[in-house]
Protein backbone atom coordinates (compact mmCIF):
# COMPACT_ATOMS: atom_id res chain seq x y z
CA UNK A 1 0.00 0.00 0.00
CA UNK A 2 1.59 3.46 -1.23
CA UNK A 3 1.47 5.92 1.30
CA UNK A 4 1.27 9.49 0.72
CA UNK A 5 1.95 12.29 3.47
CA UNK A 6 -0.70 14.96 2.38
CA UNK A 7 0.20 17.10 5.70
CA UNK A 8 4.07 17.17 4.34
CA UNK A 9 2.18 18.51 1.11
CA UNK A 10 -0.18 20.84 3.20
CA UNK A 11 2.46 22.52 5.18
CA UNK A 12 4.77 23.14 1.99
CA UNK A 13 2.16 24.80 -0.10
CA UNK A 14 1.23 26.99 3.24
CA UNK A 15 4.79 28.14 3.53
CA UNK A 16 4.15 29.39 0.34
CA UNK A 17 1.33 30.88 0.74
CA UNK A 18 2.49 32.65 4.24
CA UNK A 19 5.65 33.79 2.49
CA UNK A 20 3.72 34.98 -0.17
CA UNK A 21 0.82 36.82 1.80
CA UNK A 22 3.21 37.50 4.34
CA UNK A 23 1.92 40.86 6.56
CA UNK A 24 -1.30 41.19 5.02
CA UNK A 25 -2.94 39.09 8.19
CA UNK A 26 -2.92 39.12 12.17
CA UNK A 27 -1.86 36.33 14.14
CA UNK A 28 -5.22 35.14 15.42
CA UNK A 29 -6.45 35.99 11.69
CA UNK A 30 -4.05 32.99 10.59
CA UNK A 31 -5.81 30.85 13.05
CA UNK A 32 -9.01 30.87 11.53
CA UNK A 33 -7.80 31.19 7.34
CA UNK A 34 -5.18 27.82 8.24
CA UNK A 35 -7.86 25.37 9.02
CA UNK A 36 -9.85 27.03 6.56
CA UNK A 37 -6.87 26.34 3.77
CA UNK A 38 -6.44 22.77 5.16
CA UNK A 39 -10.13 21.82 4.19
CA UNK A 40 -9.83 23.59 1.31
CA UNK A 41 -6.49 21.33 -0.08
CA UNK A 42 -8.93 18.46 1.28
CA UNK A 43 -10.71 18.95 -2.19
CA UNK A 44 -7.72 20.00 -4.50
CA UNK A 45 -6.20 17.34 -7.04
CA UNK A 46 -2.83 16.00 -6.30
CA UNK A 47 -0.86 16.15 -9.46
CA UNK A 48 1.11 12.93 -8.89
CA UNK A 49 -1.60 11.58 -7.73
CA UNK A 50 -4.80 12.78 -10.66
CA UNK A 51 -7.28 13.32 -7.38
CA UNK A 52 -8.28 14.79 -3.79
CA UNK A 53 -6.52 13.46 -0.66
CA UNK A 54 -10.73 13.20 0.43
CA UNK A 55 -10.86 11.23 -3.57
CA UNK A 56 -8.14 9.00 -2.31
CA UNK A 57 -9.78 8.12 1.00
CA UNK A 58 -13.56 7.60 -0.15
CA UNK A 59 -12.50 4.65 -2.33
CA UNK A 60 -11.34 2.35 0.24
CA UNK A 61 -13.56 0.43 2.60
CA UNK A 62 -13.74 0.50 6.15
CA UNK A 63 -11.11 -2.29 6.21
CA UNK A 64 -8.59 -0.50 3.67
CA UNK A 65 -8.66 2.53 5.65
CA UNK A 66 -7.83 1.09 8.81
CA UNK A 67 -5.45 -0.83 7.30
CA UNK A 68 -4.05 2.18 6.03
CA UNK A 69 -4.28 4.07 9.60
CA UNK A 70 -1.86 1.06 10.68
CA UNK A 71 0.87 1.42 8.11
CA UNK A 72 0.92 5.07 8.56
CA UNK A 73 1.55 4.53 12.25
CA UNK A 74 4.15 1.79 11.24
CA UNK A 75 5.95 4.03 8.46
CA UNK A 76 5.30 7.11 10.96
CA UNK A 77 3.94 8.70 8.09
CA UNK A 78 1.81 11.57 9.66
CA UNK A 79 -2.03 10.56 9.84
CA UNK A 80 -3.96 13.07 7.96
CA UNK A 81 -7.60 14.75 9.41
CA UNK A 82 -8.56 13.30 5.75
CA UNK A 83 -7.55 9.67 6.47
CA UNK A 84 -9.58 10.24 9.95
CA UNK A 85 -12.33 11.76 8.80
CA UNK A 86 -12.97 8.47 6.11
CA UNK A 87 -12.57 6.04 8.98
CA UNK A 88 -15.31 7.89 10.87
CA UNK A 89 -17.76 7.79 7.88
CA UNK A 90 -16.78 4.19 6.63
CA UNK A 91 -15.23 2.08 9.13
CA UNK A 92 -17.33 0.03 11.10
CA UNK A 93 -16.88 0.34 15.32
CA UNK A 94 -16.43 -3.30 15.36
CA UNK A 95 -13.61 -2.87 12.71
CA UNK A 96 -11.84 -0.41 15.42
CA UNK A 97 -12.45 -1.89 18.36
CA UNK A 98 -9.36 -4.90 17.64
CA UNK A 99 -6.78 -1.50 17.71
CA UNK A 100 -7.13 -1.07 21.25
CA UNK A 101 -5.12 -4.26 22.00
CA UNK A 102 -2.77 -3.00 19.24
CA UNK A 103 0.46 -0.22 19.93
CA UNK A 104 0.24 2.95 21.80
CA UNK A 105 -0.33 4.95 18.54
CA UNK A 106 -2.93 2.73 17.56
CA UNK A 107 -4.56 2.45 20.37
CA UNK A 108 -4.67 6.94 21.11
CA UNK A 109 -6.37 6.58 17.53
CA UNK A 110 -9.00 4.07 18.00
CA UNK A 111 -9.60 5.81 21.27
CA UNK A 112 -10.06 9.15 19.57
CA UNK A 113 -12.39 7.92 16.25
CA UNK A 114 -14.68 5.19 18.70
CA UNK A 115 -15.68 7.91 21.03
CA UNK A 116 -17.76 6.59 24.27
CA UNK A 117 -19.11 3.65 22.81
CA UNK A 118 -20.51 1.71 25.11
CA UNK A 119 -18.98 -1.32 23.79
CA UNK A 120 -15.53 -0.03 24.94
CA UNK A 121 -16.60 1.51 28.23
CA UNK A 122 -14.98 -1.66 30.38
CA UNK A 123 -11.90 -1.72 27.61
CA UNK A 124 -11.43 1.75 28.36
CA UNK A 125 -11.05 1.52 32.47
CA UNK A 126 -8.69 -1.49 31.50
CA UNK A 127 -6.20 0.74 29.20
CA UNK A 128 -6.55 3.51 31.94
CA UNK A 129 -5.49 1.76 34.80
CA UNK A 130 -2.58 -0.19 32.57
CA UNK A 131 -1.35 2.84 31.11
CA UNK A 132 1.37 4.99 32.25
CA UNK A 133 0.84 7.65 29.79
CA UNK A 134 -1.03 10.36 31.37
CA UNK A 135 -2.59 12.18 28.30
CA UNK A 136 -3.87 9.34 27.10
CA UNK A 137 -5.27 8.37 30.73
CA UNK A 138 -7.21 11.71 30.81
CA UNK A 139 -8.60 11.34 27.02
CA UNK A 140 -9.65 7.79 28.58
CA UNK A 141 -10.78 9.14 31.96
CA UNK A 142 -12.53 11.63 29.70
CA UNK A 143 -14.49 9.19 27.70
CA UNK A 144 -15.18 7.26 30.19
CA UNK A 145 -17.11 9.86 32.70
CA UNK A 146 -19.59 10.06 29.41
CA UNK A 147 -21.08 6.38 30.19
CA UNK A 148 -19.39 6.19 33.66
CA UNK A 149 -22.44 4.01 34.97
CA UNK A 150 -21.07 1.09 33.33
CA UNK A 151 -17.54 0.80 35.24
CA UNK A 152 -19.04 1.97 38.30
CA UNK A 153 -18.50 -0.74 40.40
CA UNK A 154 -14.99 -1.61 38.46
CA UNK A 155 -13.98 1.78 39.59
CA UNK A 156 -14.95 1.34 42.91
CA UNK A 157 -12.96 -1.97 43.14
CA UNK A 158 -9.90 -0.21 41.68
CA UNK A 159 -10.26 2.56 44.11
CA UNK A 160 -10.51 0.35 47.14
CA UNK A 161 -7.51 -1.62 46.18
CA UNK A 162 -5.71 1.86 45.47
CA UNK A 163 -5.08 1.93 41.73
CA UNK A 164 -5.18 5.15 40.04
CA UNK A 165 -7.84 6.63 43.07
CA UNK A 166 -8.25 10.07 41.47
CA UNK A 167 -9.15 9.17 37.98
CA UNK A 168 -11.70 6.25 40.35
CA UNK A 169 -13.01 9.20 42.03
CA UNK A 170 -13.60 11.32 39.06
CA UNK A 171 -14.90 8.53 37.01
CA UNK A 172 -17.45 7.82 39.77
CA UNK A 173 -18.80 11.42 40.34
CA UNK A 174 -20.42 11.00 37.24
CA UNK A 175 -22.42 7.91 37.70
CA UNK A 176 -26.46 8.74 37.35
CA UNK A 177 -27.18 5.92 39.76
CA UNK A 178 -27.04 6.65 43.33
CA UNK A 179 -25.31 4.22 45.36
CA UNK A 180 -24.46 4.33 49.63
CA UNK A 181 -20.89 3.07 48.22
CA UNK A 182 -19.92 5.68 46.12
CA UNK A 183 -21.78 8.51 48.03
CA UNK A 184 -19.55 7.09 51.23
CA UNK A 185 -16.49 6.86 49.58
CA UNK A 186 -16.86 10.27 47.97
CA UNK A 187 -18.03 11.98 51.53
CA UNK A 188 -15.13 10.39 53.11
CA UNK A 189 -12.48 11.86 50.67
CA UNK A 190 -13.90 15.19 51.09
CA UNK A 191 -13.54 14.78 55.06
CA UNK A 192 -10.42 13.70 54.85
CA UNK A 193 -8.40 14.94 51.83
CA UNK A 194 -7.76 18.80 53.38
CA UNK A 195 -5.00 19.54 50.29
CA UNK A 196 -7.55 18.84 47.90
CA UNK A 197 -10.95 20.24 48.72
CA UNK A 198 -12.00 22.09 45.86
CA UNK A 199 -11.78 18.58 43.69
CA UNK A 200 -13.72 17.00 46.37
CA UNK A 201 -16.23 19.30 46.23
CA UNK A 202 -16.65 19.39 42.65
CA UNK A 203 -16.99 15.35 42.89
CA UNK A 204 -19.54 15.71 45.44
CA UNK A 205 -21.64 18.53 42.90
CA UNK A 206 -21.18 16.62 39.80
CA UNK A 207 -22.59 13.32 41.24
CA UNK A 208 -25.62 15.37 42.97
CA UNK A 209 -26.56 13.74 45.80
CA UNK A 210 -28.79 16.19 47.94
CA UNK A 211 -26.95 13.89 51.21
CA UNK A 212 -24.18 15.64 50.93
CA UNK A 213 -25.08 19.47 51.69
CA UNK A 214 -24.93 19.09 55.66
CA UNK A 215 -21.16 18.04 55.03
CA UNK A 216 -20.86 21.05 52.46
CA UNK A 217 -22.69 23.68 55.05
CA UNK A 218 -20.96 22.21 57.54
CA UNK A 219 -17.51 22.39 56.06
CA UNK A 220 -18.67 26.27 54.49
CA UNK A 221 -18.03 27.79 58.10
CA UNK A 222 -14.75 26.51 58.30
CA UNK A 223 -12.72 30.30 59.05
CA UNK A 224 -9.58 28.76 57.76
CA UNK A 225 -11.00 28.52 53.86
CA UNK A 226 -9.08 30.16 51.34
CA UNK A 227 -11.07 31.89 48.56
CA UNK A 228 -10.38 29.65 46.28
CA UNK A 229 -12.21 26.39 48.50
CA UNK A 230 -14.40 28.83 49.43
CA UNK A 231 -15.61 29.40 45.93
CA UNK A 232 -15.70 25.88 45.44
CA UNK A 233 -17.90 25.23 48.04
CA UNK A 234 -20.39 27.13 47.76
CA UNK A 235 -20.49 26.73 44.36
CA UNK A 236 -21.52 22.72 45.27
CA UNK A 237 -24.19 23.48 47.62
CA UNK A 238 -25.63 25.52 44.82
CA UNK A 239 -25.46 22.85 42.18
CA UNK A 240 -26.83 20.67 44.78
CA UNK A 241 -30.12 22.95 44.72
CA UNK A 242 -28.89 25.02 48.43
CA UNK A 243 -28.18 28.52 48.87
CA UNK A 244 -25.59 29.83 50.97
CA UNK A 245 -25.50 33.71 52.49
CA UNK A 246 -22.72 34.30 54.85
CA UNK A 247 -20.43 37.09 54.48
CA UNK A 248 -16.82 36.28 54.61
CA UNK A 249 -13.65 38.26 54.65
CA UNK A 250 -10.97 37.15 52.21
CA UNK A 251 -8.91 40.62 52.40
CA UNK A 252 -5.71 38.71 53.64
CA UNK A 253 -5.98 35.47 50.91
CA UNK A 254 -3.16 35.41 48.47
CA UNK A 255 -5.22 33.60 46.11
CA UNK A 256 -8.33 36.47 46.25
CA UNK A 257 -5.26 38.83 45.55
CA UNK A 258 -4.06 37.18 42.41
CA UNK A 259 -8.21 36.96 41.55
CA UNK A 260 -8.29 40.85 42.61
CA UNK A 261 -5.11 42.07 40.21
CA UNK A 262 -6.91 40.11 37.26
CA UNK A 263 -9.76 41.64 37.81
CA UNK A 264 -8.25 44.90 38.31
CA UNK A 265 -6.39 44.30 34.83
CA UNK A 266 -9.37 43.41 33.11
CA UNK A 267 -11.59 46.41 34.40
CA UNK A 268 -8.73 48.59 33.18
CA UNK A 269 -8.97 46.76 29.30
CA UNK A 270 -12.50 47.38 29.51
CA UNK A 271 -12.51 50.69 31.14
CA UNK A 272 -14.61 49.92 34.33
CA UNK A 273 -13.31 49.80 38.17
CA UNK A 274 -11.55 46.98 39.13
CA UNK A 275 -11.94 45.38 42.73
CA UNK A 276 -11.49 47.64 45.66
CA UNK A 277 -12.12 45.13 48.68
CA UNK A 278 -11.88 41.70 49.85
CA UNK A 279 -15.27 41.06 51.53
CA UNK A 280 -17.70 38.51 49.70
CA UNK A 281 -21.27 39.75 49.86
CA UNK A 282 -24.46 37.41 50.38
CA UNK A 283 -24.16 36.55 46.46
CA UNK A 284 -20.77 35.42 46.34
CA UNK A 285 -19.53 38.45 44.39
CA UNK A 286 -16.81 40.72 45.35
CA UNK A 287 -18.70 44.02 47.26
CA UNK A 288 -15.79 45.99 45.82
CA UNK A 289 -15.88 45.13 42.32
CA UNK A 290 -17.08 47.21 39.45
CA UNK A 291 -19.02 47.05 36.48
CA UNK A 292 -17.19 46.40 32.88
CA UNK A 293 -18.49 49.01 30.74
CA UNK A 294 -18.93 48.12 26.77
Amino acid sequence: MKLYDFDGMFDEKLGEYIKKHSGEYKESEWEDIIPALYSKFGDTPIKSLGKTPRVFYAEMSGSELIKCLKAHLRQEVPVSEFLCEAIENKADIDELIPLLDGTQGEREYAANLIGADERVIKKYLELLVQSDDEDFKDRLADLIKEKADLVRKDAAQYYRSGTDREYMLEIMSRSAVREDEIFDILIKEFRTEVDNLPMRASYLAAYGDERALKYLYDKIEDEGLSFIEFQELKYAIEALGGEYNGERDFTNDPYYDIIKAHSASAADLFGGAGVSGGRVADDGTDEGAGDLKN
